[in-house]
């Protein structure tokens, strides 16, 4: 097997949580490969990377220099195989079961026995993902949070046979990286921030639908009311609405439990291309605001 490199994490795909995945371990001075299938998603990952940072810079978080070095730990590569060696490897692939399975058993042919090998799903059980290999107990589940250079929280999660040492690696990683950890020690679906952003995006949607009160005022009620930074339709705004919706597809898919079946509405928006932020619309108009 190939011999572990000190100190090298790998992310397997280069979208907006891969590569704030690649750029927080870069900035903590890990040695970064940064996988996708195409030059073109590596380029807008870099891209993303490059204007983080210049951000950061500016508003005097980073030095200036610091930009230029963080980039430089990063190396891109469309080649899968370049994976191995690296002592974790965090997939970052789109949320979706059979996709994730398949970069898994991937990673399981690829990968040297002492790799930490983890996913960063918001919702499917981590059992699922890592029946894919042959090394279940090296497969745990580490949940970034979109921005990942903003948001400071990472669940790890346990898989049914992760072992307390793959656990303890990954929450040392998440932890070198300038994130704080909580641990999901039962491998349901959803985990536990999923579980409960989901149970009140549905609720808040079907208040909507419902004509019972507009985005703004629930927003304004959970904010005030219960001391939220953010509404809960603010939040699936900046989350995605699309990646809301299958979040919560995904723990109804899983547990039948009604309270997180999709609204109508948010299916509708999703159909319309209405995906907050990024799209300029969701249950904002980010075109005519301030984003």
């Amino acid at each position: 097997m190939t011999e572990l490199i000190s100190r090298t994490v790998a992310v397997v795909g280069s979208g907006l949580m891969g590569s704030g995945i690649a750029q927080v371990a870069a900035t903590a001075g890990w040695q970064v490969v940064l996988r996708d299938i195409t030059d073109d998603a590596l380029k807008r990952g870099m891209d993303g990377i490059r204007r983080s940072l210049e951000t950061f810079a500016r508003k005097g978080q980073v030095p200036a220099e610091a930009v230029e070095a963080t980039l430089g730990r990063i190396t891109t590569t469309t080649d899968l195989e370049a994976v191995a060696g690296a002592d974790i490897v965090v997939e970052a692939v789109f949320e979706r079961l059979d996709l994730k399975r398949e970069v898994f058993a991937e990673l399981d042919r690829i990968c040297p026995d002492g790799a930490v090998l983890a996913t960063n799903t918001s919702a499917i059980p981590i059992t699922r993902i890592a029946a894919a290999t042959s090394r279940p107990e090296s497969v745990v589940g580490t949940h970034f949070f979109s921005p990942v250079p903003m948001m400071r929280l990472c669940e790890v999660v346990r898989g049914h046979r992760t072992t307390d040492a793959t656990l303890d690696r990954a929450r040392e990683f998440a932890e070198s990286v300038g994130k704080t950890c909580v641990v999901v020690n039962r491998d349901i679906a959803g985990f536990v921030t999923t579980r409960l952003i989901s149970a009140l995006v549905v609720e808040a949607v079907r208040l909507v639908e419902n004509g019972v009160a507009s985005a703004e005022d629930i927003d304004t009620a959970c904010k005030l009311g219960f001391g939220h930074a953010m509404g809960p339709l603010a939040t699936t705004d900046l989350t995605g609405v699309d990646v809301l919706r299958h979040a919560t597809e995904n723990i109804w898919d899983e547990t039948a439990d009604p309270k997180f079946f999709p609204p109508e509405l948010l299916t509708r928006m999703v159909e319309a291309g209405e995906l907050g932020r990024k799209s300029g619309r969701g249950f904002y108009d980010y075109d005519n605001r301030e984003r």
